[in-house]
């Protein structure tokens, strides 16, 4: 009996694309921390969500390639 499924079936084995989410996460809460240390808790919030979003898409275009 022949296999319903042939190799040439499956696609190729693809990389696990690289995950940037933590690093908005992770600009986040140091944003906050650092804001509140120094008594600006929404402006360090907001600046270190700018800062990790800059950093995700810099992993999204550099796995890209």
């Amino acid at each position: 009996m022949a296999d319903p499924i042939s190799r040439d079936d499956i696609p190729p084995h693809k990389d696990p694309s690289a995950a940037g989410g933590f690093l908005i996460a992770l600009g986040m809460l140091g944003g906050a921390g650092v804001g509140f240390a120094i008594g600006e808790a929404t402006p360090g919030f907001l600046i270190g969500t700018g800062v990790g979003a800059v950093a995700a898409v810099l992993v999204w275009v550099r796995d890209r390639r």
